[in-house]
């Protein structure tokens, strides 16, 4: 281990994506050791933290019935040079533990000049299995500070749009698509852009009058598909709707139904690279997952385990080289990174999700989950 990484120890499990602010975030440690920088740093500013991403509710704008849009001030060390597309890490404390969970960013990324205030937004829907969901729309109050963890994801607008784009989206599938299509407005970005977006009725549209004022503003052409009296979006009715889709670069977010129906049309028509899709995961852990398969990302090793095999044991039993040290939860030494999925720790009962280092010698699988290890 070198210079640095010995130096950085006290802080390698904040997932901030600059270097020289984790550097920075250890001096702190190392300076006011034993007590933490938090102890001095809440005093002065509860969005302060030496360790930890952390953001203060702004506001909870309901959005339809059973969504709503929760606008967060980032802290500290927050990289607000997000792409448009990109998910963001929240942390909850509900009922004593902290509860995470991954949703798209809505909001617009700050560049260098700009001079728009400093905050970001997600957009959540209650789902009826879904503890943190509802918890966000229907439970959270301004001012409450909650952890976060950097924007991450592949699933972006690109920075020179294709002169054809096409959006296909269903549910709250849009939320990743109304962060590209607000940042085409910023930016005065115009391409030939068609949206044909699903939902159940007319009361479940997200940012229905939004659309209607970037529309009129010629941004793009919308679609809105009601399928429980139209029926469901299918081959031929997304045919008939945008003629030339294999013409266009195509981004898809949305049930794993609709995705895994656009990937065999794109498929068909040797348009596969035009297609970008993103899977919102199961709210992993919310419906008791326990165990899970666990792929160990490096040797591309498996292993089928319980809700109380730990990691760990897992990888070890599976012929995975995995660091380790205590055993114990106490030394640090077998922290990986969690590339997909939910993973649970048994001391505390906390979820982590895909982006989180995670201690493997302590925790467990909450469904499938990928180690990059």
């Amino acid at each position: 281990m070198g210079w640095r990484e010995r130096l950085e120890e006290p802080v390698r499990d904040v997932a901030s994506r600059h270097r020289a602010m984790n550097t920075i975030r250890a001096l702190a440690a190392r300076v006011t050791t034993p007590l933490l920088p938090d102890d001095y740093l809440h005093l002065a500013n509860p969005l302060w933290s030496a360790r930890e991403l952390r953001g203060k509710i702004v506001e909870v704008r309901p959005e339809t019935s059973d969504s709503a849009t929760i606008v967060i001030k980032p802290g500290w060390g927050f990289s607000f040079d997000y792409q448009p597309g990109q998910y963001m890490g929240i942390g909850v404390l509900v009922e004593g533990r902290w509860t995470w969970r991954s949703y798209s960013l809505t909001s617009v990324p700050l560049t260098s000049g700009e001079g728009r205030s400093k905050l970001v937004s997600i957009t959540v829907k209650a789902m009826a299995e879904g503890f943190l969901s509802g918890h966000l729309v229907n439970g959270l109050a301004p001012g409450t500070v909650v952890r976060l963890a950097a924007p991450q994801g592949e699933f972006v607008l690109p920075a020179v749009l294709p002169d054809k784009l096409l959006f296909v989206t269903a549910g709250s599938g849009i939320t990743p698509i109304m962060s590209m299509l607000r940042t085409m407005a910023s930016r005065k970005q115009h391409t030939d852009v068609q949206l044909v977006h699903s939902v159940p009725t007319a009361d479940d549209v997200m940012f229905g009058e939004e659309l209607k004022e970037l529309e009129a503003q010629g941004l793009l052409r919308t679609h809105i598909q009601l399928t429980r009296s139209q029926g469901k979006i299918d081959e031929a009715r997304l045919d008939a709707l945008v003629p030339d889709w294999a013409q266009r670069q195509t981004w898809a977010c949305g049930p794993a139904p609709l995705l895994d129906s656009l990937t065999h049309m794109w498929t068909q028509a040797d348009r596969r690279d035009h297609l970008h899709i993103e899977r919102f995961a199961l709210e992993r852990g919310e419906v008791g997952a326990e165990g899970g398969t666990v792929t160990f990302a490096t040797t591309g090793k498996t292993a089928t385990v319980d809700g109380a095999t730990t990691l760990m044991a897992a990888g070890e039993a599976a012929g995975v080289q995995m660091p380790f040290g205590c055993r114990m939860g106490i030394c640090q030494s077998c922290v990986v990174m969690l590339g997909k999925g939910c993973v649970r720790d048994l001391r505390s009962g906390t979820e982590h999700v895909e982006g989180e280092r995670i201690q493997t010698c302590v925790s467990v699988a909450a469904g499938d989950c990928t180690l990059e290890v």
